[in-house]
This record gives C-alpha cells, sequence and structure tokens, in this order.
C-alpha cells in the first residue's frame, strides 16, 4: 500500500514541474528569441516481488513479477525550432533564418550565445559599439565586441545577409566598414545551460562553439535587418499539454486518496 502512495506522490511532483514549464513557455509566447522547453520523464526503479521460479505444479515461470516505484522528470528539452520573423522598426535589429547564434560579451567578460537579435548602437568614447537590450556587446566574426568610429552616422548603416556592415560611399552604395557580426553553431544546442534574457551559455554537453566564418563545413545562416525572431512557442500546443498534466496531476491525487482509503479500511478490520 505504501507503494501506492509513493508513486502517486512522485507522479504529482513530475506533474508539477511539468506544468512549471509549460507555463514558463506560455509567459515567453512573446518574448524574442525564445525557445520553448519540453518536458520528459523516466520511470524510477522497480521492485521485485517474485523471481523466475516454478509454480505448485511444477511448472516454469517464463516472467518474474515486478512493480514500480514511480515517476521522475528526467529531462527539460529546449526546442530550436525557427521562429517567425516579425518587423521591428528598428534598423539595427537582426533576425537569423538558420542554426546560428549571435555572441555577446557579458559585464562579467564571459561569452553567452542567443537568438535575440534586438540590437542598439550605444555611445563610447571611441564612437559606437553595438549592444543587445541589456548592453551587453555584440561579438564580430573575430570573438571581439564591435565598436564602431564616429566618423559613421549609424542610421545610415546596413546589414547584409552574412553579417557585414556597411556604409554609403560616394555613389551611395553600400560599402562594407570591414566588421562582420559573428555567428556560431553548436552540434548539440539541447545542452547549453540557459540564463536569463534568453541567453545561453556553453557547456560540455553542447560542445565548444563554432564559429561560421572559419569553419567551411557548417550550413551559413543569413541575418534579416529590420526584423527579428519571435517566440517558437505554439500556444495551442501548450494549452493542451497543459490540460493533459492537470489531468495526471487529478489522477495521481486519486490514487493517493484511494490508498489512503484503503489503509483506513485495513486498520478498521481491528476493531
Amino acid at each position: 500500500m505504501v507503494r501506492s502512495l509513493w508513486s502517486g506522490a512522485t507522479g504529482m511532483m513530475a506533474q508539477q514541474v511539468a506544468v512549471d514549464t509549460i507555463s514558463n513557455n506560455i509567459a515567453n509566447v512573446n518574448t524574442v528569441g525564445y525557445k520553448t522547453s519540453q518536458n520528459e520523464f523516466k520511470s524510477l526503479l522497480y521492485q521485485e516481488l517474485q523471481t523466475k521460479t516454478t509454480s505448485a505444479k511444477g511448472e516454469t515461470k517464463p516472467i518474474d513479477s515486478q512493480v514500480g516505484l514511480g515517476v521522475r522528470s528526467s529531462s527539460i528539452t529546449t526546442i530550436f525550432k525557427q521562429g517567425a520573423f516579425l518587423e521591428s522598426g528598428n534598423e539595427s535589429s537582426v533576425a537569423i533564418g538558420g542554426k546560428g547564434m549571435f555572441g555577446v560579451q557579458r559585464a562579467d567578460g564571459s561569452v553567452a550565445y542567443t537568438r535575440n537579435g534586438d540590437f542598439h548602437f550605444s555611445v563610447t568614447t571611441k564612437g559606437f559599439a553595438l549592444t543587445d537590450s541589456d548592453g551587453n556587446g555584440v561579438l564580430d566574426t573575430k570573438g571581439k565586441p564591435i565598436e564602431i568610429t564616429g566618423e559613421y552616422t549609424v542610421n545610415r548603416l546596413s546589414i547584409a545577409q552574412d553579417g557585414s556592415i556597411s556604409y554609403p560611399d560616394k555613389d551611395n552604395n553600400p560599402a562594407s566598414i570591414g566588421v562582420s557580426i559573428g555567428m556560431w553553431q553548436f552540434h548539440n544546442p539541447a545542452g547549453l545551460t540557459k540564463l536569463d534574457s534568453s541567453l545561453y551559455q556553453e557547456s560540455a554537453a553542447s560542445g565548444p562553439p563554432m564559429n561560421e566564418a572559419t569553419s567551411n563545413n557548417l550550413e551559413k545562416s543569413i541575418m534579416v535587418q529590420g526584423y527579428l525572431e519571435g517566440s517558437n512557442v505554439q500556444l495551442a500546443d501548450e494549452m493542451v499539454n497543459l490540460i493533459i498534466a492537470q489531468r495526471a496531476y487529478e489522477a495521481n491525487s486519486r490514487v493517493i486518496t484511494t490508498s489512503d482509503t484503503m489503509m483506513q479500511q485495513a486498520n478498521q478490520l481491528k476493531q
């Protein structure tokens, strides 16, 4: 009887994690560059009630008797599916088409990666720096923060599909200024460590970042100026998953209630 109580409790805890994951997805349905998360489960240890043996008649039993001890959340996987392009009205915004990710340098000097291309030009002592909405410097193809001298007017800069930044020449034709926005890929992007603000950090599971500018065997991503990549959360799917998780939570709660009732009836037999 205790096994059923424990199994029901583990089921409720696992479904609570599922609801937490779904609620986080729904909360970020309008977050730029957000990638939806999916909860995965696994069964716990099995307890052997009877081994493979013979019956009272001497017949061989081909299988043993085992009962499971519940479930637990095994992982929360990030689904890196392409999101829709949304017009931003900001000419320094960039959306990614493909598997690449932007690199940004955080305040502590560490490097993080993101699909959020909501970039802005910030004034510096040397001119301008391309940063994200949190002020983190956007990295170029060499892994250094992008800085542009004050001789350029930032609202006339343009960004090509390969990430190169251009400025109109004397004939008003775009001419590269020798700076390109960097793009990186990972062998296992689902293994990246999640940070806040739709940022990700390299981990042992993700593998090292691969620079698209120096890795010839990678399928190059494209960048679209003036657009942002929206969240890939499908609200209808999340609502269905929420109903399923809620029903599973209620079912596990009913298991505990039923087990408790049976234990009360067993205790009453002594009276």
